[in-house]
This record gives C-alpha cells, sequence and structure tokens, in this order.
C-alpha cells in the first residue's frame, strides 16, 4: 500500500512540475482610442485663400501620415506650398489603436500667392495653368544623344551611353514624332500624344523635388518602350529649357538602364 501511495505521489508532483513550466500568455488586445468620427482635422492657410496650407490632426492617441496628392507627409501636421489652384483634397492615414482608417479634408485654394520651387516652373512654365508641352530633343538618326541605352541602377552614370538607339537611328521610339504636356489646372494633369496630331492620352503626374522623381500615373512617357512598369523616373537635369530623366533598369533591356532627354516645343 505504501509503495502505491509513494508512485500516486511521485506522479502528482511529476505534474505540478509540467504544469509549473506552461508559459503564462498575457493576451493584450489594441483597443481604439477614439472613432473615425473622432479625428478632427484641420487646415490654415496664410494668407486665407492662399496655396501655404498647414494640414493639421489634433486628436491625441491617433498617429499616422498626411498624403497631400504630391506627396506624403511622415507626421500629424505638415506646411506645403501648394501648386494647384481650386479645391483639393488631402487625406490622413492613420491608426485608432486598434485599426487603421483614413479620413479626408477639403481646402480651397484661391490664388498661388507663395511662390513655388523653380523646379515647377521648369516643368509646367511660370503660367501653371496653362503648362508647358516637351518633345524629344532630336530626331531619328541625327547622332544625337536623347533616348539611349545606359549603365543600370546608377544615375550618376545616366549620361554613359551604351548604345545611342535614337539617335544612331537603329531603333527610334514609336512616339519620336510625339509630345509630352503638363499643366496644374486644377490638377497635375498629364497628357501624352503618340504623334503631334494623334489623341490625347491623359493622366497625371508627381513632381518629388525632394527626390529627384517624376511619377506617371493612368499614361505613358514620351519614350514608353524604354521605360518601367511603375512609370517612374530619376530627374537627371531640369532646367526651363532640359529635361533629362532616367529609369535603372529599362522594359526595353531588363538588364540596362535607359536615358530620356527632352526640350521645350
Amino acid at each position: 500500500m505504501k509503495i502505491h501511495n509513494i508512485k500516486y505521489l511521485l506522479i502528482a508532483a511529476f505534474m505540478l512540475v509540467i504544469s509549473a513550466c506552461d508559459p503564462i500568455v498575457d493576451e493584450q488586445h489594441l483597443e481604439n482610442s477614439t472613432d473615425v468620427a473622432g479625428v478632427q482635422l484641420t487646415s490654415a492657410q496664410s494668407p486665407a485663400g492662399g496655396n501655404k496650407i498647414t494640414l493639421s490632426m489634433n486628436t491625441p492617441g491617433v498617429t499616422g501620415y498626411w498624403d497631400y496628392n504630391l506627396g506624403k507627409a511622415l507626421t500629424n501636421e505638415v506646411t506645403i506650398v501648394y501648386p494647384i489652384p481650386g479645391k483639393s483634397t488631402f487625406t490622413f492615414v492613420g491608426t485608432l489603436g486598434g485599426e487603421f482608417f483614413t479620413k479626408t479634408i477639403d481646402v480651397q485654394v484661391d490664388r498661388l500667392d507663395t511662390p513655388l520651387e523653380q523646379d515647377w516652373y521648369d516643368l509646367v512654365s511660370p503660367n501653371t495653368a496653362a503648362g508647358k508641352t516637351w518633345v524629344f530633343d532630336g530626331v531619328g538618326g541625327d547622332g544625337g544623344f536623347w533616348w539611349f541605352m545606359s549603365p543600370p541602377d546608377n544615375p550618376d552614370s545616366a549620361m554613359s551611353a551604351w548604345w545611342n538607339a535614337g539617335g544612331s537611328g537603329d531603333s527610334v521610339p514609336a512616339d519620336v514624332a510625339g509630345k509630352m504636356h503638363f499643366d496644374l489646372n486644377a490638377g497635375a494633369n498629364y497628357t501624352h500624344y503618340q504623334t503631334a496630331s494623334a489623341a490625347a492620352e491623359k493622366g497625371s503626374f508627381v513632381l518629388d523635388i525632394a527626390n529627384k522623381k517624376l511619377y506617371i500615373t493612368n499614361s505613358k512617357i514620351l519614350g514608353y518602350e524604354a521605360g518601367n512598369a511603375a512609370n517612374e523616373y530619376n530627374i537627371i537635369t531640369l532646367t526651363e529649357d532640359k529635361l533629362v530623366l532616367y529609369v535603372p533598369r529599362s522594359l526595353k533591356d531588363p538588364g540596362t538602364g535607359w536615358t530620356f532627354v527632352y526640350k521645350p516645343q
């Protein structure tokens, strides 16, 4: 009888040791600090109606970022000089604590009374509503360097031609006689024309001055055969009379880069 008691005591002790080794899980669930209706977005313009805008998210416990259409600001408050007159919608993307949300605010810009960065005027002209048209800086077989293969993954080597496709006349782009137009008439508008008289293919663009990038949306760049699927281009040169873009990996040959050189029409 004593032997059986000792056996049961040993089994019980063993079970206690095993149970003591089980991890203690403290389950914590994220909870919302408010709801979307409780998120307060405000805007201020200096001066009133002008294009210098401060966007603010003022609700404690909420974090996120501003999408102001032409870029993003990873902060609850940002001041921008907006280049587009008219009513624009800005979006705050954030978390309430337990879930993500988006909320928008409309701002009316009546006049561009704060000067833009020079790159905007170079790309779209000082008459931002009328805009500016760009064409290739050359024609097929002219010997010039305006649409050519270049080293991959290195914007610093954008002007080093591996194969002068357009200038040599070996492989001119399909839209060599086309054009592209940028304007800021109630939006960042972009239009591609396959030829000078072809139908317009309308889209939009983002000029990211800080990162020297140009993005095309719902349309295509002039020289698109050598572009990239993301329609994202490095800006090598942007002046009043010259625009040079570069892709690190080209659709025409994924193992190379490609360089595009344009002039105003």
